[in-house]
């Protein structure tokens, strides 16, 4: 039993656990504890354990995600920061990029930095962009901090000064000086956190880095220990954002890089579930009690991005949120998940989000002194969850406060009764999702419609069908355990680091010396830290270049070839950036000379390829319902009747007609008129719309 693998995934309702023991996958949610997490995590390892018949030390592996550090960064409850800059560059994280994502709105805002101008404090020192030395440090002006620091109360320190990725002695020099006067203190360099050109993204995400560090060192810590303590003796993984497992000192040295640690697990969830079914083009829709997200998956590859942005002052405007410059898993996230507050706005209009009713006290049905219709409520509202089975019993569920809600909240103001202010709320979440999901398709120049949906979350499910008919989608997969997905995801994640460095190079004067020194060095940094989790797995090495024409604004990612470089490879490396360009752009520039300004390695355990699993032949068995239950069908516009299954008593072949419900411990797939849905034989749920011919039939 020691290969059981145990993983952990904090969301702002509820905690996910997905106990994989080799022969059976147990699964279990539990309330989030807010003030405490590690609370909510201690309890729900232990009953998840007892439902397994396993002890502690049963376990081989624990993998851990966490919506903490993106909550501190949104909420602002990360630590007192103060960032050190080069002498004259205190305001580069207030002017940002000096342009305006607003283009009309004569009072724009302005994402307000995490570091007050007060506590961004300058040293004298100036580095070339080639790292030679202009101005030495003056370590006179260093010392001259600490007193400073020390009366504003500091907790953690970014250091950020100009073309430190090039050269990194004057940062560690500072980072030397600064922890004799303050041990006490984070300290954060952005030469560590993103040694990449572009002060402002690199300030900025070594802020982030900063910001949230001593929060999450001490739940890190403090968890681990518990766990320790609870005999919970195995190695200790964290689910990085970009679809990695990074260890449990990597990422308390690198707490940023966790920001989209559960919605990555999902990702590769929904990856892993095309590379089984044979899928090129996907959608990932992730919905849970908070957010809701969505991923765009082609090749049975989820779309990777190195920038991503947090606590974004208009929702779907690029460029008004804080740049983190981090390996991401690219995806479009809205503050509508299970629990997401609805209101009427002054115009009469009902508003769903972002803020949630999180696990405390929650949606008004969980019993918790909620009075605040939540889309939960919403939910319960249409029929489409049987109390019986919500949340394993987990929460006390009660309807009767969730259509009290609605009806005081929602339905007089609009003069709608409990039902109707339900199925306004839900259709201004589905509308607000597939618009998302639209717009960020069209931002990626791809095509949504042709996509298959695979749906998970506690929430998706219950969604899916409707989001699916908005967007013109035809099939919906709902996976076994969709309720805990990116939980389940997690335990399907390589150990891996990712490596970047900015080293300015002309592939018209390619140096295979210096950048084979380069990928040898970013080699030995990530193996260093992935044998710290596999000490002696086979690895798998991917290098890109960013590239681009000389004079351009931005680059490209272009892979690198195997093995070391030549004086043949700016050849292979120019007709393989033509050809990247040309997908991106439909044509290439001739005569121009190409750049590389930054390189990536990732190095990561292999992984073995999932056995191919059927979607799931036409025809079937047709499957009696356990029950009825009546249930509002936005398609339709009416309450309808449908059939009540339990997902555990459909075997493959089962097919069921919508309009119906499927039951699991935590969640419910609705099956909308529209659809009919077909039992995988991988257990998964394959919903397909129904054609003319099944509709006039």
């Amino acid at each position: 039993m020691a290969r059981a693998r145990l993983a952990v995934d904090i969301g702002g309702t509820f905690t996910d656990l997905a106990l994989d023991t080799g022969a059976r996958v147990f699964t279990l949610k539990v309330l989030t504890t807010t003030r405490a997490p590690e609370e909510g995590v201690l309890d729900g390892v232990a009953r998840i354990l007892q439902e397994a018949g396993l002890s502690p030390s049963d376990i081989g592996l624990l993998v851990h995600g966490t919506t903490l550090a993106t909550n501190a960064l949104i909420e602002r409850k990360g630590a007192r920061t103060a960032l050190v800059v080069t002498e004259g560059m205190r305001d580069s994280v207030e002017m940002a990029y000096e342009n305006r994502f607003e283009q009309y709105d004569v009072n724009v805002d302005r994402p307000v930095p995490l570091v007050p101008r007060a506590l961004r404090l300058p040293v004298r020192e100036r580095l070339a962009s080639d790292g030679s030395v202009l101005l030495p440090l003056d370590e006179n002006s260093v010392h001259a901090l600490a007193d400073e620091l020390r009366e504003a109360g500091v907790e953690s320190i970014a250091i950020g000064l100009i073309h430190a990725y090039a050269n990194p002695t004057h940062e560690q020099r500072v980072a030397e000086i600064l922890r004799e006067h303050l041990p006490e203190a984070s300290i954060s360099l952005s030469s560590e956190v993103c040694p990449e050109i572009r002060e402002y993204e690199r300030q900025s995400t070594t802020c982030a880095n900063a910001y949230v560090q001593p929060l999450m060192a001490r739940y890190l810590t403090r968890l681990g220990e518990r766990l320790q303590e609870d005999g919970l003796t195995c190695p200790f993984f964290l689910m990085t954002s970009g679809g990695g497992l990074a260890s449990l000192d990597t990422a308390i040295r690198f707490p940023i890089r966790l920001v989209e640690s559960g919605p990555a697990g999902g990702a590769i969830l929904a990856a892993r579930i095309a590379t089984q079914m044979g899928l090129d083009s996907v959608l990932s829709y992730d919905m849970g009690g908070t957010t809701a997200k969505i991923c765009l998956i082609d090749a049975m590859t989820p779309l990777k991005s190195r920038t991503f942005e947090v606590d974004r002052v208009y929702r779907f405007k690029r460029g008004s949120g804080l740049p983190v410059r981090i390996p991401v898993i690219e995806m479009v996230e809205i503050g509508a998940g299970g629990g997401s507050i609805a209101r009427m706005d002054t115009l009469g209009r009902i508003q769903v989000g972002p803020d949630s009713a999180g696990s405390e006290p929650g949606p008004a049905c969980y019993g918790r002194g909620g009075t605040e219709p939540t889309v939960t409520d919403a939910d319960v509202g249409l029929g489409r969850i049987d109390p019986a089975l919500f949340g394993q019993g987990a929460v006390r569920f009660d309807a009767d406060a969730a259509l009290s809600a609605l009806a005081a909240k929602i339905g007089e103001a609009a003069g709608l009764d409990a039902t109707h202010a339900a199925y306004g709320i839900c259709e201004i979440v589905d509308e607000n999702m597939a618009n998302a999901a639209r717009v960020h398709a069209i931002e990626w120049g791809k095509d949504i419609a042709a996509r298959t949906m695979i749906a998970f979350g506690g929430a998706a499910p219950l969604h899916a069908a409707r989001l699916a008919e908005k967007l013109g989608i035809d099939t919906v997969i709902v996976p076994p355990d969709a309720g805990v997905g990116s939980a389940i995801g997690f335990l399907m994640a390589p150990i891996a680091y990712e490596v970047v460095r900015s080293r300015y190079m002309r592939l018209d004067a390619f140096d295979a010396g210096d950048a084979n020194a380069t990928l040898d060095a970013m080699r030995a940094e990530a193996e260093e830290v992935v044998r710290l989790g596999a000490p002696d797995a086979a690895l798998v090495e991917t290098r890109e270049a960013y590239m681009r024409y000389i004079g351009q604004g931005h680059e490209i990612s272009v892979t690198l070839p195997e093995g070391p470089l030549d004086a043949d490879a700016a050849q292979t490396m120019r007709a393989a950036f033509d050809k990247a360009y040309s997908a991106l752009y439909g044509r290439t520039i001739p005569h121009l000379g190409i750049e590389i300004l930054s390189w990536t390695l990732t190095l990561q355990t292999r992984l073995d390829a999932p056995e191919p699993v059927a979607p799931g032949a036409q025809g079937g068995t047709a499957t009696k319902p356990r029950t009825t239950r009546r249930i509002f069908d936005p398609g339709l516009g009416k309450m309808v009747e449908a059939g009540v299954h339990l997902r555990s008593d459909l075997a493959p072949d089962a097919v069921i007609a919508g309009p119906a419900l499927i039951a699991e411990a935590q969640t419910t797939s609705v099956v909308s008129a529209a659809f009919t849905a077909r039992i995988a034989t991988s257990g998964a749920i394959v919903m397909q719309r129904r054609t003319s011919q099944e509709d006039r039939a």
